[in-house]
């Protein structure tokens, strides 16, 4: 599981990947790749098929076509991703070749006209797991990259805790925001770890304290 320091690593080791003369823009596409699916939570082969045009940032939206269940749907981001794809698309409209950017172009790409494998991304993101000096637990399997998609889940969950919200009362827009058609799919997700643990045991202490109260001599 990602929390957010070892996310920022993982996405900074990415960005400082080199290029070679196969993978222009190697750091950049990777930096972006890492930082959508952790802070937005999609699954690795949306990611590897948006194209140009899915990337509105006007609206600050991606548009994810044809996903699981034949589906699609808008998800939307805030500034800082907004900045990060902007950058992104910023340094490869300086590197196209020849002429600009269009939509039908494949977001992230090291071969002309060809969208970049869900494997060569699982594959990335198990060369830069040692680089994150990741503490994990005996008998605990490494994560790989869907292990992104889970702590995006999760850090929601704890965040809403944080918030002070009730998060039985938001599941169904995590619901929806992750593509799932059923409640019991986003519960795959929702590991319980230490800080979610200790937040949901402060907030039921919250409740309990009045009532306990009223009982006590």
């Amino acid at each position: 599981m990602f929390d957010r320091t070892s996310a920022q690593r993982l996405i900074e080791v990415a960005g400082a990947l080199a290029d070679s003369r196969n993978t222009p823009l190697r750091g950049p596409s990777y930096r972006t790749i890492f930082a959508v699916l952790y802070g937005l939570g999609l699954r690795v082969g949306e990611v590897a098929r948006f194209r140009i045009g899915d990337i509105d940032l006007s609206r600050q939206l991606l548009i994810v076509r044809d996903t699981k269940f034949t589906k699609s749907r808008l998800v939307p981001f805030g500034p800082r991703m907004g900045q990060l794809l902007t950058d992104y698309l910023d340094r490869r409209r300086q590197t196209a070749r020849p002429g600009p950017l269009i939509a039908t172009m494949p977001a992230f790409s090291f071969r002309k006209g060809q969208s970049m494998s869900p494997c060569t991304i699982s594959q990335t993101f198990h060369e830069l797991v040692p680089q994150l000096a990741l503490a994990i637990p005996e008998g605990t399997a490494s994560p790989c990259v869907h292990s992104l998609r889970h702590s995006f889940a999760v850090s929601t969950l704890l965040r809403w805790y944080r918030s002070g919200i009730d998060p039985g009362s938001r599941l169904l827009q995590l619901s929806t925001f992750m593509g799932h058609v059923h409640l019991t799919s986003t519960a795959v997700y929702l590991t319980i770890t230490t800080e979610l643990l200790a937040e949901a045991s402060r907030r039921f202490e919250r409740w309990a304290d009045p009532l306990i109260q009223e009982v006590t001599p």
